[in-house]
């Protein structure tokens, strides 16, 4: 591991030139031929609307609440 503070101008250019290509569609990274890379997350989809429905029966009782007293 490099634990040099500053680069030389050399190094400086080299990263400048890594990090300014486009990405390359043609060659994907390794990790994204897996599976798991293309699945959506099925384990949390049902917590925003569950969360949704929390919120506004609270919400809706508190109205009620304040509007009868």
């Amino acid at each position: 591991m490099d634990t040099r503070e500053s680069k030389t101008p050399e190094e400086e250019l080299e990263h400048f030139k890594e990090v300014s290509q486009p990405e390359d569609f043609e060659h994907p990274e390794p990790d994204e031929d897996q599976p798991e890379a293309h699945q959506s997350p099925q384990r949390l989809t049902w917590v925003l609307p569950v969360l949704i429905v929390i919120v506004a029966v609270v919400v809706i009782g508190l109205l009620v609440i304040g509007l009868s007293d």
